[in-house]
């Protein structure tokens, strides 16, 4: 399902947990037909993201909201800044800001500590991926944010990717068999799936080599020196991925020994929010 399509779903039914039955706050405070102005004041210095979702929050509670922004996804901000300025019915105003805020400060933490990692990969040529290790129902968001902070996405979830982790290796007997039934199963259903396989050992590595029939090889908790060795092994034959044990002080050492992709759980689940406020603007 395109990108728009699953973010209609993800603002409806969080707005429909927040709002429930009615906005008993707002309703019994605020006239319907009152119009009012709100600016989102940046207080925590990061990259902002989230803007573009803001708008469509309001948007779809709103088509005819007035939205003005004055920074962009992607955008260094600072304290102090605002982000954007909306006009609309009060209600709308007051019944999107939090998901609006929930939104953004999850984003922008996830933008900014990914853009970090990103620096530090800066002069090589690896590419940091996000993984499946995400808040559920959430994950269209944060995948977004990590886009936003300089990042790639990696699968989205279980259909769009053939991953052979360890489990399923276990499971299945051995890399060996895994990869052929895995391969027998795309030609059975007729699908067109890249397939990983994940290795543990450079003798996992050779295994993989020997067999083939597949697009990338994921090399999980190998430290930076032998992954060096296993890109010298595979010698470009397929796309190769270091996992696992990768933090902010030593990425660095990683995308320096030439493999292609880096994964990081980190740079969604260890992301903190950033601080924004949604503030009344009363015109005199």
């Amino acid at each position: 399902m395109e990108y728009d399509n699953l973010l209609n779903i993800l603002i409806k039914n969080a707005l429909q947990e927040d709002i429930g039955p009615g906005d008993y706050s707002t309703r019994s405070s605020i006239g319907k037909e009152a119009r009012g102005k709100a600016v989102l004041k940046i207080k925590q210095q990061g990259i902002l993201a989230g803007v573009n979702v803001a708008e469509r929050i309001f948007k779809y509670m709103q088509p005819e909201i007035r939205f003005v922004s004055f920074k962009r996804d992607g955008d260094p901000m600072e304290p102090g800044q605002l982000a954007f300025e909306v006009y609309a019915d009060v209600h709308t105003i007051l019944m999107c800001e939090r998901l609006v805020l929930n939104c953004m400060q999850r984003m922008s933490g996830i933008a900014t500590l990914t853009q970090q990692y990103v620096k530090q990969m800066q002069g090589c040529h690896a590419k940091l991926l996000d993984t499946r290790k995400t808040t559920p129902n959430f994950r269209l968001l944060e995948k977004e944010a990590v886009r936003i902070g300089g990042g790639f996405n990696h699968r989205f979830g279980l259909y769009d990717m053939i991953m052979l982790k360890d489990n399923h290796i276990d499971y299945c007997g051995g890399i060996t068999p895994a990869i052929q039934k895995a391969n027998a199963f795309l030609k059975e259903n007729q699908l067109s799936l890249p397939i990983e396989v994940e290795t543990r050992s450079l003798d996992d590595v050779r295994e993989v080599l020997r067999v083939g029939k597949v697009s990338r090889i994921m090399l999980d908790n190998f430290n930076p020196a032998e992954i060096a060795k296993a890109v010298l092994l595979i010698a470009g034959r397929y796309e190769t991925e270091a996992s696992g044990g990768i933090t902010l002080d030593n990425i660095r050492e990683y995308a320096q020994t030439g493999v292609d992709f880096i994964s990081s759980g980190a740079i969604i689940h260890q992301a903190k929010s950033l601080d924004l406020s949604l503030k009344a603007v009363i015109e005199k």
